[in-house]
């Protein structure tokens, strides 16, 4: 990981197994992950492979997601099928509440 990053904020993950796993890289001065974002962060592990962490943004603090601790060097296929069942979750739990308030101010009407 380059100097100055304090990790990467997952951007896409694709659905196929072995597609692609896209990713921004997070300045040590940026702010808290956003709601429903994926911070990932990952270190050489000795004696190979990598320990990899990710986080997630919650509505006013982050959560420990899941470690993947001596990863193998195609981490990113191992970690990917865990990201996009949480990002799908994220994102029908973002609808969900939408709905929910969307009815709350008819029902105001």
């Amino acid at each position: 990981m380059p100097n100055g990053v304090r990790g990467a904020l997952v951007q896409r993950v694709s659905a196929q197994p072995g597609g692609p796993l896209d990713v921004t890289w997070l300045a040590t001065a940026a702010p808290r992950i956003p709601l429903g974002r994926i911070r990932l962060r990952w270190e050489p592990a000795s004696p190979a492979g990598w320990d990899v962490t990710a986080h997630l943004g919650l509505a006013t603090t982050e959560a420990h997601l899941a470690s993947w601790p001596t990863a193998p060097d195609d981490w990113p296929c191992l970690v990917r099928p865990t990201l996009h069942e949480v990002l799908g979750l994220c994102s029908a739990l973002a609808v969900a509440t939408a709905a929910l308030d969307l009815s709350n101010r008819l029902a105001q009407v």
